[in-house]
Formats: C-alpha cells, structure tokens, sequence
C-alpha cells in the first residue's frame, strides 16, 4: 500500500503541473489501437465506438477558514457508447482525479485542503451511466445531451510525506479514517450528472469534441445536513476525442 500511494502522489504532482495533456495523449493512443479493431467490424445502425477525455472538475465550497479554496483538478477519462434507439446511445464513462482532504471537527466533515494544510490524498473514481442523444446540426456537426446515475469511488489515503510538527501522525490516521466514513456513507458516492456536447468530425474515424457537465449532490435530500448550498456540487469543462 505504501508503494501505491506514493505512486498516486507522484501522479497527483505531476498532473497539476502537466499531467493534464500528458495523460490526455496516453489515452488517445491507447483508445485509438483499440477502436481500429473494433470499427473494421462496425455497422452503421449497431456501431460502438470509444472516447478519450480530459477535463477540469471544480469542486466548489463556501466553508470560510474551516476549509482551503475550491479544488480545481485535472481529470482524464475514457469511456465508450453503443447504439440504442434512433438518434439515443448508451454510454458508459470513466473519469479520475486527485484531491487532498482534511476533516473539519467543527464541521464535522471532510473538507478540501490545499496541500500545506493536507491530512488524506483521495483518489476518486468517476464512473457512470448515461442516455445520450445525437442532434446532426450539419453533416460534420452533432450536438449532444446527456444524463444519467454517476457513482464517486474515492479511494482515501493518508497523505505522504507528512510531518508531525502540527499534528501527530496518530490524529492524523484519524481524520483519514474519519474522511473515509465521511464519504461512504449517507451514499454521497451517488452523483447523478446532466452535460451537453459538441463533436466535429475531424474526418470518417474520428471526432473532436467539448462536454460541459454538472453532477447533482442528491445526497443532500436525505442526509439533512447543514451545508452550504453550494457545497457537494460540481462543474467540468473539457474535450473529448470519439474514435468511431
């Protein structure tokens, strides 16, 4: 375990700085030798074709002192879609990021942390469903609306490289266990998310496109807690390579 988080760590440093487009082209390359296969067996009324993506998520909060600023983090992602009903696909999505979290006694929950105030590296897993449908504005122009159930698999680590100058490594283990509790229960891994998109076709086996997406904290209906309204929403904003 040691060795896996200090892998993330290296990963969570280096995508802040430039890891965004870096790994952005690995998926790209790796999506692309696939769907070559995949498309040479395709037909046009049953086609499944993959995606590769990079995004910006913004994870906003009003916490005052209690929490750092809103985390704006790099995510790659891929997924894939299969044809469904006339213009409607079913897609299937996969995003991840790297956040560090602190937990806020006062609050009572875990709240963002820049890295200096760092108590637990979450490694989140965004994986969803959803309902797509294709509009062709032109013939190399389709405009996409999306939707559906999302779940957040975070992963939490006690974050590397710590020093027990402020806090002892024990109260430490305890915020990190306490984030993990925090974030898996109340089921506040359940984000259902609407986007929309636009895609060009760059030529007959790709298109390059943009997403703006929204993801809902329906776990706020039933939790009743006390939060910010703004809290446990998020935005992306990002581009999308489709291989067909």
């Amino acid at each position: 375990m040691p060795v896996v988080v200090k892998t993330v760590h290296i990963w969570y440093v280096f995508s802040m700085k430039r890891g965004f487009f870096f790994s952005l082209a690995i998926f790209i390359l790796i999506f692309s030798s696939i769907t070559r296969l995949e498309a040479q067996n395709s037909s046009p009324h049953n086609r499944f074709s993959w995606f590769a993506a990079g995004s910006i998520f913004f994870f906003p909060e009003n916490n005052g002192i209690e929490s750092d600023s809103m985390p704006i983090l790099p995510s790659p992602g891929a997924g894939f879609g299969m044809s469904w009903i006339g213009n409607f696909r079913l897609e299937f999505t996969a995003d991840i990021y790297f956040a560090v979290y602190g937990y806020s006694l006062k609050l009572n929950r875990a709240v963002p942390r820049a890295w200096e105030n760092r108590s637990a590296l979450v490694w989140g897993n965004v994986l969803g469903a959803q309902a797509a449908y294709f509009w062709d504005l032109r013939p190399n122009m389709t405009l996409r609306f999306y939707g559906g159930p999302v779940m957040d698999i975070r992963l939490v680590f006690t974050a590397p490289n710590l020093k027990e100058t402020n806090n002892p490594m024990d109260e430490i283990k305890k915020e990190t266990s306490a984030i993990t509790k925090y974030f898996w229960s109340g089921m506040r891994w359940l984000l259902p998310m609407i986007g929309t998109g636009m895609d060009f076709n760059l030529n007959e086996k790709f298109r390059l496109g943009f997403d703006i997406r929204v993801w809902f904290p329906m776990y706020k209906i039933w939790t009743n807690e006390n939060l910010p309204a703004i809290e446990g929403w998020r935005f992306g904003v990002g581009a999308r390579v489709t291989f067909l």
